[in-house]
C-alpha cells in the first residue's frame, strides 16, 4: 500500500492517535515516577514551603465552596423532600452527599483552580527564562527540587482539605435547616450523625489524596515543558486547568465506582 493511501486510511489514523495518547501516557508516568521517587531524602522546608501555599492558602476557597454548596443542597433536598413527604432526610442526605462525592469533588477542582495554574505558570516562567536549564547546568536535579515537593505536598494537604470542606459544608446546611427550613438543631446534628458511617468519610479523603495527586501532576508537567515565552506559558497554564478538572471527574468516576 503506497504512503499516501496509508496516510488516508482511517484505520490507520485511528492506530496512530492511539499510539500516541499511549507514548503520552506513558511519558507522564515515568515523569510521575521520578516526582514522587524524588522526595527522597527529604527536605522539610522545601516540602513545608509548599504545604502551606497548596493547602493552607486553599482553605479560604475551599471552605467557601463548601459552606455554600452544603447550603443550597439542603435547600434543594428540602424542596424535593416536601413533596414526598420525605425532609426529615435532608441532614442525612446533605452529610453524605458533602463526604463522599461533593465535598472531594468540589474541593478537588478549586484546588486545581488556584493550584495547577498557579504551579504551571510558576515552572513555566522558569523554564523559558531558562531558570530551570541553569539547575540542570549546575548539576541540580529539576525534578527533585521543583516537581516532587509539590506532588508530595498536594497528596497531603488536599485530603485534609477535603475533610475540612467537609465539615463545613455540613455546617452550611444546618445553618439553612435551622434558620430557614424550620429543624431543630440538636435533632439535625444528630441525624447527620446517625447516618454518616466512617467509610462515607474515609473514601472522601481517598480520592482527595488523588485529586491532589493529578492537580500537581497536571501543574508540572505543563509548567516543566512551556515553551514559546509570555504565551507559552499561558498556554501552559490554561492546559494544566483543563487537564487536572477532567483528571478529577474523570478519577472521581472511577473510585466511585471501585468504593460503591
Amino acid at each position: 500500500m503506497s504512503p499516501n493511501r496509508l496516510a488516508g486510511n482511517p484505520i490507520s489514523a485511528i492506530g496512530r492517535a492511539a499510539i500516541a495518547v499511549i507514548a503520552a501516557c506513558g511519558r507522564v508516568a515515568i515523569f510521575l515516577g521520578k516526582g514522587l521517587a524524588g522526595i527522597l531524602p527529604l527536605s522539610p522546608a522545601l516540602l513545608g514551603r509548599q504545604i502551606l501555599h497548596i493547602g493552607w492558602l486553599s482553605l479560604p476557597v475551599v471552605g467557601l465552596t463548601a459552606l455554600f454548596t452544603g447550603a443550597a443542597l439542603a435547600l434543594q433536598l428540602y424542596s424535593g423532600g416536601a413533596r414526598f413527604q420525605a425532609s426529615d432526610v435532608v441532614p442525612a442526605v446533605v452529610a453524605i452527599g458533602m463526604a463522599r462525592e461533593l465535598g472531594p469533588v468540589l474541593g478537588g477542582l478549586m484546588v486545581a483552580a488556584r493550584v495547577a495554574s498557579a504551579i504551571a505558570a510558576e515552572l513555566g516562567t522558569m523554564r523559558v527564562s531558562e531558570q530551570i536549564d541553569a539547575l540542570m547546568t549546575l548539576s541540580t536535579d529539576p525534578v527533585k527540587w521543583l516537581v516532587s515537593p509539590r506532588l508530595w505536598a498536594a497528596i497531603l494537604t488536599v485530603p485534609v482539605l477535603v475533610g475540612v470542606g467537609d465539615i463545613i459544608g455540613i455546617m452550611g446546611g444546618w445553618l439553612i435547616g435551622v434558620n430557614a427550613l424550620g429543624f431543630n438543631s440538636t435533632t439535625y446534628l444528630a441525624n447527620s450523625w446517625a447516618y454518616l458511617e466512617s467509610w462515607d468519610v474515609v473514601s472522601g479523603l481517598i480520592k482527595g489524596g488523588f485529586f491532589g495527586l493529578i492537580v500537581a501532576t497536571s501543574g508540572c508537567w505543563f509548567g516543566i515543558h512551556a515553551a514559546g515565552g509570555a504565551a507559552g506559558v499561558g498556554r501552559a497554564t490554561t492546559n494544566a486547568v483543563v487537564a487536572a478538572s477532567i483528571g478529577i471527574l474523570a478519577a472521581n468516576f472511577v473510585l466511585t465506582g471501585l468504593f460503591f
